[in-house]
């Protein structure tokens, strides 16, 4: 073997290490993720402020531990989505920021403590879907017609045909 594959071979394989490495790391969050969601349950539930020697949390909730609460269940979510995102290959992965913008508000809400928690962050997040949610469907419109070809004379004689309930289910997976 030459001094080019040795190294080629070297290389390969230290890349292999490095992304099996990133990978388990990866799983071991996603199985780390109902534990990290019950660390609520370790914060007080009979006090509105908790001091450490490290910390102090102040709170409008009824306890800390509601506040926990409410906190590990918008980031837990949160953070399986921005690695669903960051890690999905498929052409309809932006859509998955709906929902990433949705928890961000939500958390943001419950930061800032507001008292209308889950109810403006809807608001928000219209404009947001009203660039993203098109912005998908004509990449999905363009690859179909790749797909497709540009004949779109018989797409049209194809919509036209009268197909049974049945019919148009089984063409949704074709």
């Amino acid at each position: 073997m030459n001094n080019k594959s040795k190294r080629k071979t070297s290389n390969l394989q230290s890349k292999d290490k490095k992304s099996l490495f990133i990978g388990g790391l990866i799983v071991l969050f996603i199985a780390a993720t109902p534990f990290i969601f019950y660390t609520y349950k370790n914060f007080p539930s009979d006090t509105k402020v908790w001091e450490t020697s490290f910390f102090t949390i102040e709170t409008a909730y009824h306890s800390v531990n509601t506040y926990a609460w409410f906190v590990v269940s918008k980031v837990v979510p949160l953070s399986l989505l921005l690695l669903w995102f960051f890690t999905c290959k498929h052409w309809w992965h932006w859509i998955i920021l709906v929902p990433i913008a949705m928890y961000t508000f939500q958390l943001w809400g419950i930061f800032n403590e507001s008292q209308g928690l889950d109810e403006v962050e809807l608001y928000y997040l219209l404009p947001l879907m009203m660039i993203i949610v098109p912005g998908v469907y004509l990449v999905r419109a363009k690859l179909f017609a790749k797909a497709r070809g540009a004949d779109l004379k018989s797409f049209e004689e194809e919509l036209g045909t009268n197909r049974s309930l049945w019919g148009q289910i089984k063409d949704l997976f074709n």
